[in-house]
């Protein structure tokens, strides 16, 4: 059984390098059936920004990929910007604490105004360092983390949150950091969610499930919401990592392949999960359309 023609099929979260693949990974992910990408910006040079200037050029290259995906192939392109929050482990050493968090505090409210400007759908990644680190510096993160959803709130979209895996102790813990600030739960997103957890013990929070063999059979079997990504990372020096693009194009057909009732699975990911985050639905026909946004 082949995939429905309005079916788009979503990778909800990868990162391209103009030094990568770039263009040729996207075409791999059209050519195994993909539609459409959530492209998260990225460290392109040896070392993060240290201005707001420079993190506006990194989401100027940014959007030049995802323009030149969209020249180049069919698949439609969603920019989620933000400063990565393991940026400030570097930045501190080199401009001082409190010069690296004035530094990320801007490239945060330069990411809100990429979205007011309808140039994001969604701030990401933000959150927390998922190792140790001195308290100084954790307690900043948190107090940016804080601040990312105090930006994502008022600017009224998606958070995209980096962080360690969460069991449901986690989950509930995240919600509660989000509700003190008045970010709506079910718009917070759990990136490379590598562990099921039962939707009843997420408190709101959708997962973007790594699209790895196991853990894909086990939430297609899961009512969501919840997402789907390779978290492709388009490094020359670890080609592949962390899953290839055209990974969860590939999962579809197969899934396609096992029968109906397994299709309707995929509506979750690529259709119904995304309506309820970012408020709109990816479109099969309007591919071809660039932008930031819907």
């Amino acid at each position: 059984m082949a995939l429905p023609h309005d079916l788009p099929v979503v990778d909800h979260h990868c990162h391209l390098s103009p030094t990568g693949d770039g263009i040729e990974a996207a075409r791999r992910f059209e050519k195994a059936g993909g539609t459409h990408l959530f492209l998260a910006t990225q460290q392109y040079g040896e070392h993060p920004p240290s201005s707001v200037g420079e993190y506006e050029g990194q989401f100027e290259a940014t959007d030049a990929i995802a323009r030149g995906v969209e020249q180049a192939t069919g698949v439609r392109v969603y920019r989620v910007v933000a400063p990565y929050p393991v940026d400030l482990i570097t930045l501190a050493p080199r401009l001082g604490l409190a010069e690296a968090r004035r530094v990320i505090e801007g490239a945060l409210e330069l990411a809100g105004r990429w979205v007011r400007e309808g140039r994001a759908v969604a701030l990401g990644e933000v959150g927390r360092p998922h190792f140790a680190m001195e308290q100084a510096l954790r307690d900043a993160s948190e107090e940016l983390f804080r601040r990312a959803l105090e930006v994502a709130t008022d600017v009224g979209c998606p958070a995209v949150v980096h962080c360690e895996d969460l069991d449901a102790a986690g989950y509930q813990a995240m919600a509660d950091l989000a509700s003190r600030v008045g970010f709506p739960v079910h718009r917070l997103v759990k990136h490379y969610a590598r562990s099921w957890i039962p939707p009843e013990e997420r408190a709101g929070i959708v997962p973007s499930f790594l699209a790895s063999r196991d853990l894909s059979a086990r939430v297609l079997l899961d009512n969501g919401p919840w997402l789907w990504e390779t978290d492709y990372l388009d490094d020359p020096k670890r080609p592949g990592a962390v899953l290839d693009l055209a990974t969860i194009p590939r999962r579809a057909a197969q899934v396609a392949a096992s029968g109906s009732a397994a299709l309707e699975a995929l509506r979750i990911p690529f259709e119904t999960a995304i309506r309820s985050v970012y408020g709109f639905t990816p479109a099969v026909d309007d591919r071809r359309r660039p932008s930031g946004r819907p």
